[in-house]
């Protein structure tokens, strides 16, 4: 088993680094692999609303968003993590977000998904609720912890002192794991749930 990890920091080593460090120790002891991407201190730019991925399975912007994709199609679980920004997520991160679950044809039916958040003081609720849209939208599981998933921390390397914080990862880590074996064990025996033809409206008609 893998899980695809997707760094939206801009800053090598801070504290959102920190925090998911706990997440993948955690992660490694249960048996379970791990790659992160680093993103946030890359440039990338927000959907152009083409509708290029339509016709070609890929964005036509050919940068970190395909490069993951496939990683994405391949692992079997995601977690996405972000410092807070006006109580919200990166905008780098956010970009790159649209475009990944836009552009990526595959079905993410029961692949495990998991918000990371940290900040100095506020806005961490707001920007986990932020993330988690993307995997409830697709049909993912959210893995949850005992705790909101969140650090706090603003100086490079405070977010170890945040004990609670810390704990809340190991604990998400073990509870990601537990998912991701149990819906393994689950798909073999019963294999996806059934689904049924897309039904889209619009709220004009």
């Amino acid at each position: 088993m893998i899980v695809l990890i997707i760094n939206g920091s801009p800053r090598m080593g801070g504290n959102t680094t920190l925090a998911l460090k706990e997440l993948e120790e955690t992660l490694s002891g249960e048996g379970v692999e791990y790659e992160e991407l680093r993103v946030g201190n890359q440039a990338i730019r927000g959907c152009m609303a083409c509708n290029y991925c339509a016709q070609h399975g890929k964005c036509v912007i050919d940068d970190a968003v395909n490069e993951a994709a496939a990683k994405f199609e391949a692992a079997d679980g995601l977690v996405v993590a972000s410092p807070v920004y006006y109580a919200s997520a990166n905008g780098t991160l956010i970009s790159f977000l649209d475009r990944l679950f836009y552009s990526t044809p595959f079905d993410k039916t029961m692949k495990v998904g998991a918000s990371v958040v940290v900040a100095r003081r506020g806005g961490l609720s707001a920007t986990f609720d932020e993330l988690n849209k993307y995997f409830t939208i697709s049909g993912m599981p959210v893995a949850s912890s005992q705790y909101w998933n969140s650090v706090h921390g603003r100086l490079p390397g405070e977010a170890s002192q945040d004990e609670e914080g810390l704990q809340t990862m190991r604990t998400l880590g073990r509870n990601m794991c537990f998912l991701l074996k149990s819906i393994a064990l689950g798909k073999e025996k019963y294999g996806l749930p059934e689904k049924e033809a897309v039904i889209s409206t619009h709220f004009v008609r």
